[in-house]
């Protein structure tokens, strides 16, 4: 009977979702005449009204199990029907989309995982990451060529993952600046002067030298400009996970000061409030104005955040700020710091760039002569002007080496210097960052004023010139640049690799060098 009853209700709540002009003209009856729907009047069977049968079908048993149904009851019944439904359909889309993301994501950076060590394995110095990201690409484009729907099914089946990594580009990059400190504390005060005055007047002449090629090659094959394909954009940081990191970030800093081995080691408990801390600079960073962020970029103010937090830990627990950004990135994978958990995301990121090259591959082939052309050009004018600029400013040679590929991404970076005798790993990796930093900070503004306006001069001078740091900054407020910087990063990187693996190349720069 119960069942039977229940079936009955599930009936009527339908059937009144199914005729909505039968239940309104009813409701306009009742309101007519109050007495008909009015529950206290119990003198006659006739002053109740149970439902209409054309409305209810003959099976409804509504009215064994509550009684009347007045105007208000019905009402109530239809929103609590449709408010339970839209719950449930809620937390299911919820519960699926977190885990389309968790598997989409995770297959990159198993991907990711899976290339270094077969890379290591076979001794391959080449970055595994810019190998896979072709080798993605190549494949793409071959399913859409052959079988276009699973092409666009790969597509949409990593959008989640895309868009989470879009979401905290910039913050895979911060690691390598925060511990900025660490790497330059060796070098002289007045040779640390020069460095920075090639690395900033480097940067800018690179800038120009590429987007300036970008439109001159373009001009010579007459190639018209035609609108990239639209990007997604992730969505905005909330309040909820600013609060929520700050939660962490607090609580972990107290016990790591109470309990500094509470995780088995230094690095490890101090990750949690490191990290927090990190991503708590970059999402305040995201939320200043956007005047201020164009000469105060949100990579600055999460590398201080981060720095601060390290000071004030070294403060507290008398360690000292030294060897807590030493806990920041140990590049130890047994013990890892926050900076080695960031860090461990820049091969998928590098793996995603595909699907971005991918998407905007009518253009890329399109403008593929003013692609190559121009980042050929600036790959070879940023090392040899290095050079040109070291030896014009004195700067001792083995100085000079070691920022020769200060255009190039870190990884790539420290394989070239590591070709030359006598280079300097360590300051290698800080003039890499540096020049990202000046890129990611001031990247917007000198584009504007140099009046480069396309996607593509935009993104080629920014990669070009400011490889992944300048990259995420450009690409994380403007998505339709991404693929021409995804391409240019990558092959600035092989172009360069390529070039100085070549003996006479390398006679040459080290003679300008001095």
């Amino acid at each position: 009977m119960a069942a039977s009853s229940l079936l009955s209700c599930t009936h009527l709540s339908t059937t009144l979702h199914q005729r909505p002009i039968k239940f309104k003209l009813l409701s306009h009856i009742s309101s007519k005449h109050p007495n008909i729907t009015n529950p206290s009047l119990k003198s006659s069977k006739s002053s109740q009204l149970y439902c209409p049968l054309a409305l209810l079908g003959p099976q409804c048993r509504f009215l064994q199990m509550s009684g009347p149904i007045t105007h208000v009851n019905r009402i109530g019944l239809l929103k609590a029907s449709g408010s339970d439904s839209s719950i449930t359909t809620n937390i299911l889309n919820t519960v699926l989309g977190v885990a389309h993301l968790v598997v989409s994501l995770g297959i990159i950076l198993a991907a990711d995982k899976y290339l270094k060590q077969a890379f290591v394995s076979a001794a391959i110095k080449f970055p595994s990451a810019l190998f896979g990201m072709f080798c993605i690409f190549t494949v793409l484009v071959i399913l859409d060529v052959t079988v276009p729907a699973a092409a666009n099914g790969l597509m949409n089946f990593f959008e989640p993952a895309l868009l989470f990594i879009q979401r905290w580009l910039p913050l895979f990059y911060v690691p390598s600046l925060v511990i900025l400190p660490l790497a330059v504390q060796d070098v002289p005060a007045a040779s640390g002067i020069k460095i920075f005055g090639i690395l900033v007047g480097g940067w800018l002449a690179s800038l120009a030298v590429a987007g300036y090629s970008a439109i001159a090659v373009r001009k010579m094959v007459k190639t018209e400009m035609i609108p990239a394909e639209p990007m997604a954009k992730p969505s905005p940081f909330s309040t909820l996970e600013l609060g929520a990191w700050g939660v962490i970030s607090i609580a972990s800093f107290a016990a790591a000061l109470k309990y500094p081995e509470l995780l088995g080691t230094n690095a490890r408990t101090c990750l949690p409030f490191l990290l927090g801390s990190t991503v708590i600079g970059y999402i305040i960073g995201t939320g200043l104005p956007s005047g201020l962020r164009k000469v105060f970029h949100p990579i600055i103010c999460c590398a201080l955040a981060a720095d601060l937090a390290a000071f004030a830990f070294g403060y507290f627990s008398k360690a000292g700020f030294y060897p807590i950004l030493g806990y920041y990135l140990t590049k130890v994978s047994s013990n890892p710091g926050a900076g080695d958990i960031l860090m461990g995301f820049l091969g998928s990121v590098i793996l995603s760039f595909a699907f971005s090259m991918f998407k905007q591959r009518k253009l890329v082939k399109r403008h593929a002569a003013e692609i190559f052309t121009s980042i050929t050009i600036a790959t070879l004018f940023s090392l040899y002007s290095t050079a040109f600029m070291g030896r014009l400013v004195g700067l001792e040679p083995t100085l000079t080496i070691s920022i020769l590929p200060r255009c190039i991404t870190v990884a790539l970076a420290l394989s070239i210097v590591s070709l030359f005798e006598g280079a300097n790993s360590s300051l290698t990796a800080a003039a890499v960052v540096l020049t990202g930093l000046i890129g990611a900070n001031f990247v917007q503004a000198v584009l504007d004023t140099l009046k480069f306006d396309d996607p593509i001069a935009r993104g080629i001078a920014t990669a070009s010139s400011a490889h992944g740091l300048g990259t995420a900054a450009l690409s994380a407020k403007e998505p339709e640049a991404l693929p021409f910087c995804a391409i240019a990063y990558g092959l600035t990187g092989i172009f360069g690799s390529l070039v100085c693996s070549v003996p006479l190349v390398r006679q040459s720069l080290l003679a300008i060098v001095g």
